[in-house]
């Protein structure tokens, strides 16, 4: 970073929140699109309302979340790992981020990324890849602008070139043999690995960068 630069605000990050409790503030379709989300990486949700919208009463139903049909009370913060606070409500909200920040809770409030300790991308993933584009609270359709635009270029083989690429990554470490970042740039960027993967055939992919890599490693000045 230049020295003239201003620093961000915001440390880019991937949280691990699988089997973790986080919990939901609010009923209605902004809270239904934040559950969805931690629905989507494992995480244990709860959520509390005086009133769910019908998804959020369906999904309760089911046995995906737990739901309190009350007003939030503070103790619903015990044991929570990330909480978002989603209500129409700001006094609630701004309620709900204190006591999250006096609980060392990770606090996000929907539409409010200055009373936020974290925001969330607009992201597109293809498996374990996962590409996140922010502008840090600015502009949130200006971030799914772009992630549309690069949703065009993101290819379903990603999904499956990061499955092959850890293979190959463990072997070679078995094997202790230590591969350069340019060397790997090289053989990722390979055409013929994306044909293969598009084709199927996972297996001649790996062979191709084990032995591409190696020859690399035992070439290099």
């Amino acid at each position: 970073m230049k020295r003239d630069e201003p620093a961000s605000t915001y440390y880019p990050i991937l949280l691990n929140i699988q089997g973790r409790k986080c919990l939901v503030v609010g009923g209605g379709p902004v809270a239904l699109r934040k559950v969805k989300a931690l629905l989507e990486h494992g995480a244990n949700v709860e959520i509390v309302s005086p009133t769910f919208c019908p998804e959020l009463n369906q999904l309760a139903t089911d046995g995906a979340i737990r739901a309190i049909q009350r007003d939030y009370k503070s103790e619903d913060l015990q044991h929570t790992f990330i909480a978002i606070a989603a209500t129409d409500d700001a006094k609630t909200n701004e309620r709900v981020a204190a006591e999250a920040r006096r609980q060392g809770v990770l606090m996000n409030v929907a539409d409010d990324p200055k009373n936020s300790d974290f925001i969330v991308p607009s992201y597109l993933k293809r498996g374990d890849v996962i590409i996140a584009v922010s502008t840090s609270g600015r502009s949130p359709a200006l971030a799914r602008k772009i992630r549309s635009e690069l949703e065009n270029d993101f290819k379903a083989e990603y999904e499956q070139l990061a499955v092959v690429a850890d293979e190959v990554r463990s072997k070679l470490k078995q094997q202790g043999i230590t591969v350069s970042s340019d060397a790997w740039q090289e053989v990722l960027s390979l055409n013929s690995l994306m044909e293969l993967l598009r084709q199927g055939k996972n297996q001649e992919a790996k062979e191709i960068m084990l032995t591409r890599l190696k020859t690399l490693e035992q070439n290099k000045p």
